[in-house]
């Protein structure tokens, strides 16, 4: 198992940036893929990106070219870069770890985009 701390999230209008950021309580090259999921209220939970262990990524079709994953192994960290953010990016984002023997979540963060 590993906890996993999020932060970075808030408001912002249209157009604007955030960095979310997820530590890690051990090493994030134990871990197999790191996650990070987005929530609308009422809706279903969307996966937004992907890092692997190996340092390959995949995005949700919504957000290519806007968002980026990235990961600092010195840091035990995980980021999510948020660029030309839309109102329909709303949500409570969810910073996740899979490996062969768990699945972890963060606490969530909100981000608020207002246009």
């Amino acid at each position: 198992q590993v906890q996993l701390v999020e932060s970075g999230g808030g408001s912002v209008q249209a157009g604007g940036s955030l960095r979310l950021s997820c530590a890690a309580s051990r090493s994030i090259f134990s871990i197999t893929a790191m996650h990070w999921y987005r929530q609308v209220l009422g809706k279903q939970r969307e996966l937004v990106a992907t890092i692997t262990r190996g340092g390959d990524t995949n995005y949700a079709d919504s957000v290519k070219g806007r968002f980026t994953i990235s990961r600092d192994g010195a840091k035990n960290t995980v980021y999510l870069q948020m660029i030309s953010l839309k109102p329909e990016d709303t949500a409570v984002y969810y910073c996740a770890a899979g490996d062969v023997d768990y699945f972890s979540w963060g606490q969530g963060t909100q981000v608020t985009v207002s246009s």
